[in-house]
């Protein structure tokens, strides 16, 4: 479903990615793992298709088509969200709003009909129950007020309505307490189809206890150094990244 072939790219001049591999097929959900600095976030707004990311060299295929050729908005219609680690405010503009808007522009390029206000809401509550959320939150503006909770619950609610084909969370657990962690993650567990993969970018194992992936990749400095099965989180959870980071320093 998705392919990365030596992807290189720079922000604001300075090389940050330095050829990533990646595959990720449909049905599996893959981790990526590492310290602070070494670009997971920056491949996650690369494949969100964010301006000020300098692709130099590689390629990116979804579904075999070219992800890097596609504007943002078709990225999201085609199927691809993306949940940010700091999730932005827009004030003025409804959660009901905002999301019945984008949810009906997917399915307009579905060839489908779009939803009314009522078939929407109908819809809504449905998904909400998946993270515990409030109704209270579809009335006010997104993220606007949120607590950190509620912001991570509100990016899960609007994955499970956007339906995509492929969800890549960036630490999606951040600012969680163990409660709020295990609601988010029986909302990413819930969304796991045949048909859909997900990419989890998370510095920690514990999300991974609750939101098993089927493979685990650490970054380090711009590439993919090492991946592994859902143990190989457990190995870093106890060791750190120093002892990777040495590792490869005497491989090469």
């Amino acid at each position: 479903m998705l392919e990365i072939e030596n992807l290189h790219a720079k922000v604001e001049g300075s090389e940050i990615l330095h050829g990533i591999d990646l595959r990720i097929n449909a049905g599996e959900v893959h981790a990526i793992m590492g310290p602070n600095g070494s670009g997971k976030s920056t491949l996650a707004k690369i494949l969100a298709g964010r301006e000020g990311y300098d692709v130099t060299a590689g390629k990116v295929l979804f579904e075999g088509q070219d992800l890097l050729a596609m504007t943002p908005e078709d990225r999201a219609r085609a199927g691809v969200f993306l949940g940010f680690q700091y999730p932005v405010e827009i004030p003025g503009v409804s959660n009901m709003y905002f999301l019945k808007t984008a949810l009906n522009e997917i399915r307009k390029y579905r060839g489908l009909p779009e939803l009314d206000a009522m078939d929407f809401l109908v819809l809504a509550r449905e998904k909400m129950k998946l993270v515990d959320m409030d109704e209270d939150l579809m009335n006010r503006a997104v993220n606007e007020g949120f607590s950190g909770g509620e912001i991570k619950r509100n990016e899960v609610f609007q994955m499970a309505v956007l339906e995509p084909r492929l969800a890549v969370l960036d630490e999606t657990d951040s600012g969680l307490d163990i409660d709020a962690l295990k609601t988010v993650a029986r909302g990413i567990n819930a969304m796991r189809r045949d048909d859909r993969a997900m990419l989890l970018i998370t510095h920690y194992q514990r999300l991974l206890n609750h939101v098993v992936p089927d493979k685990v990749h650490v970054m380090i400095d711009g590439q993919v150094v090492r991946s592994g099965g859902k143990e190989f989180a457990l190995e870093l959870e106890e060791k750190g990244y120093g002892w990777l980071e040495e590792t490869e320093k005497a491989r090469a």
